[in-house]
């Protein structure tokens, strides 16, 4: 009954899926079966049009720009939609859950010169979730921050997902899809290296790192995947999910958005939320301290963003509210053993401190988080211990200042303004946590 099929429509329609054109001619098996395939081909076929003999079919266009990131690529190569669909698929792994750039369910496939998100249903690569072998600069290995299951995110940052200036806009998103700790479900994995795959398959972790690693080096790209190595760091907070299992972030913020900082052996990442960033180590200038109170401190991380073609142009980045108990870990373990330069007692970062605030956390920090501070030098403290004593003495020198200035008719004035700002502080932090909440909402939805 085969025979009745209309096959050049259907070779030009399924010319990329060979193994949908066999299950085609196997199951012809009866006319209205092969009615019935004629009529789904020439339904594509008029939604597509014939690739081969040139289709008037306006084409969605996906760039591969020149890296911003570091050294720009010789050459922009360009390739449409239809030539990544056209490409032969050498496997797919369904019921993948992406959470960048778009929050769904796909098909992965993998292609000599490609990975793509497939919709469940659809012939046609996602919009936007279509990426070179060639231009993949970082591959990440992490695991997904308080949930009771394991699971485990894989991030990929093509050239261009990532800026490290303020005035830098990333043009292309990173792929952040997410696996579970266990094996594909049966019937998950397709392509003709579905038998290759499965000998690998006794988790999604074996499969992907085997298939995430064969493409790119056949594409010539030596990028290896990074994984949290808790023996090298790990975050000194108790994970309540898991806690006997040592985490490998630390929690912070990030202006107003909550996220996770990963202190990798090539770089620190920021996640899982857009944007996302990561900071190679040879990006970065210096690290420092700043707003150290009692039981938080920020982290600001000076980079070298080749603006302009100024190798020496630097930029910063702060990540906030960072937990005391982490600092001897990042400080020590991190900054201290890639040799990152300390500037946390820089004039310029003086005047970010919070004096007022470190005066008063100073009188329980011996009690409560006197350890949490990390290694003494030698004069017998540490770097927060010194920067809360020199912030205190400032705070006295402000004191002694305004005694002699003192004049009792602004008093008043003094406590209506001091009222005003304290209103302000609670308007701004009603605000954020607002925000924070519509974050995990959304989520959550998902």
């Amino acid at each position: 009954m085969a025979s009745g099929l209309d096959t050049p429509m259907l070779d030009s329609v399924f010319k990329s899926r060979p193994d949908i054109l066999n299950d085609i001619h196997k199951a012809a098996d009866t006319p209205s079966r092969v009615q019935l395939f004629n009529k789904i081909a020439s339904f594509i076929y008029e939604q597509i049009g014939d690739q081969q003999s040139g289709s008037s079919l306006k084409r969605r266009r996906v760039d591969i720009e020149p890296s911003q990131n570091g050294n720009a690529s010789n050459a922009t190569t360009t390739a449409t939609i239809e030539d990544v669909a056209s490409e032969n698929i050498l496997l797919e792994i369904k019921d993948i859950s992406v959470s960048i750039p778009q929050r769904k369910k796909f098909e992965l496939c993998f292609t000599p010169k490609h990975l793509y998100a497939l919709a469940p249903g659809s012939t046609t690569p996602a919009s936007g979730i279509v990426y070179a072998w060639k231009d993949v600069e970082y591959a990440f290995y992490l695991p997904v921050p308080e949930k009771a299951q394991v699971q485990h995110n894989y991030v990929l940052f093509p050239r261009n997902s990532f800026a490290l200036s303020k005035s830098g806009v990333p043009i292309e998103d990173p792929l952040v899809f997410t696996v579970s700790a266990g094996a594909p479900k049966p019937g998950s994995i397709g392509g003709p290296n579905a038998g290759a795959a499965s000998a690998v398959s006794d988790s999604y972790s074996t499969l992907f790192h085997w298939a995430l690693n064969k493409c790119l080096q056949a594409a010539g790209n030596n990028v290896q995947i990074v994984t949290a190595d808790p023996a090298k760091f790990h975050s000194k907070v108790r994970q309540p999910h898991r806690p006997k299992e040592p985490a490998v972030h630390v929690k912070g913020f990030r202006g107003s958005k909550d996220g996770y900082l990963f202190f990798l052996e090539n770089g620190i990442l920021w996640g899982f939320k857009k944007p996302l960033l990561f900071i190679p180590l040879d990006k970065i200038a210096a690290i420092s301290y700043t707003s150290i109170l009692q039981r938080t401190f920020n982290m600001v991380v000076e980079v070298f963003t080749g603006e302009n073609g100024d190798d020496e142009a630097t930029d910063e980045v702060e990540f906030a509210m960072l937990d005391q108990e982490d600092y001897g870990g990042i400080n020590e373990d991190y900054v201290t053993r890639h040799r990152l330069q300390d500037r946390s007692m820089a004039d310029q970062r003086k005047a970010k401190m919070e004096l007022a605030e470190n005066a008063k956390g100073k009188k329980k920090a011996d009690g409560e988080g006197g350890e949490a501070n990390g290694h003494a030098g030698e004069d017998g403290m540490t770097e927060l211990e010194k920067a809360q004593m020199e912030a205190e003495q400032q705070l006295q020198d402000d004191e002694d200042e305004d005694e002699e200035d003192y004049d009792p008719g602004s008093e008043g004035e003094s406590e209506g303004s001091g009222t005003s700002s304290e209103e302000d502080d609670d308007d701004d932090d009603a605000a954020e946590d607002e925000e924070m909440d519509e974050d995990d909402d959304a989520g959550e939805g998902d």
